[in-house]
Parts: C-alpha cells; structure tokens; sequence
C-alpha cells in the first residue's frame, strides 16, 4: 500500500509538474477573483468602475477587470422578466467601461441589445401564438379522447376544456420553449465570445 498523502502534498506535486508559477499566475490567482466580487457588488448596488479600479495598482487592474469581464458577459441573458432588463443593462454599460476599444464594444453591444429587444418585442408574439397553438392542439386532442370515451355521444361541444391543467402540455411547453430560446441564446453567446477578444 501506498503512502496516504496531504492535500498540501498534492497541491504541491501538482504545482512542481505544472512547473514555476510565474508572477503573471500569482496575481491573477488574487485579483481575477476580486474583479468577480466587484462585479457582482456592482449589478446589486451600482458604483462607480472608473473611480474603483483607479484606486488599484497597474498590474493588478487587468486581471480586476479580466474577472469583472466574466461577471457582466454571463449576468447578459434573455429578458423574461423587468428585473433581468435592468441587469442586462447595467452590466452592458459596465462592459463598455471596461474596454479599451470602444467603438467595436459599443457596434457588438448594439447588436446584441437588437438581439434581445427582438426577444422582447417579437420573441414574446411568437412564443404567444406557439402557446396558444399547441394549447388548441391539446384541447382538440383532449376533446376527441373524451367523446371517443364517451362512445361518441357528444354533448362536449360548449364545454369548456382546458389544456393548462395537463401536466403533458406543460412538459411540451417547456420543451418548444426551451427551442424558442435555444435561437437567441445562441446569437447572445456569439455575441459574449466576440465581446471577450476586444481589448
């Protein structure tokens, strides 16, 4: 049987394969972690970057603002709700921020905000109109079960039958939902993926 080893031994095996840490790793290892702290304090309560970054030393500012990055692009996403609009908002703005060129971070934030006022505007007709069709399918198919239950009596015509109360409806909303989504979130990654190589 083998020796039984430390958590320490094994960071520092690990460490010594990988090889020397340089100063570079040492202060992203610090700082990047701060910068996601910052940027979380900052879709909460709002302050000024400008001001608080100033305040850091040159070598630690980009690993900062490396951590911040990866807060605000994932804090982007589709606008369900108020709340996640003013989220979007405030961390689109701080992206802007921290860029250094700001013509191409703004010319990309534009057209990811087009992608989600679409969402809003068009994206929410058309998740309605796919809802209420996949209702109506369910209600007919619901209504055609129960007369063929019935022997084909009938009497089902004014009655009143509601696919909202079939947990299956539910699941095949979620399901076509999801695929709504699957379009848009697909255009915002892209647009996240080409936001983190500007400078």
């Amino acid at each position: 049987m083998g020796e039984i080893k430390t958590a320490r031994d094994i960071a520092q095996e690990k460490i010594e394969q990988v090889g020397s840490v340089t100063e570079a790793d040492k202060l992203r290892w610090k700082y990047f972690p701060e910068g996601e702290k910052w940027a979380a304090k900052y879709l909460k309560e709002g302050y000024d970057l400008v001001a608080e970054l100033a305040t850091q030393t040159a070598d630690a500012v980009p690993f900062i603002k490396k951590g911040m990055e990866s807060v605000f692009l994932g804090a982007v996403s589709l606008p369900h709700n108020e709340a996640v609009r003013t989220c979007n908002q405030r961390a689109m703005e701080a992206i802007l921020v921290l860029k250094q060129d700001r013509d191409a971070t703004q010319r990309l934030l534009t057209q990811m905000q087009q992608v989600l006022d679409h969402y809003t505007d068009q994206g929410d007709k058309q998740r309605k109109a796919t809802k209420e069709a996949l209702k109506e399918k369910y209600e007919d198919k619901l209504r055609q079960a129960l007369d063929k239950q019935l022997g084909g009596v009938g009497g089902l015509e004014g009655q009143k039958i509601s696919a909202e109360s079939l947990p299956q409806f539910h699941e095949e909303w979620r399901r076509v939902s999801a695929q709504l989504d699957r379009q848009y979130l697909k255009l915002l990654e892209e647009f996240k993926h080409e936001l983190a190589k500007v400078s």
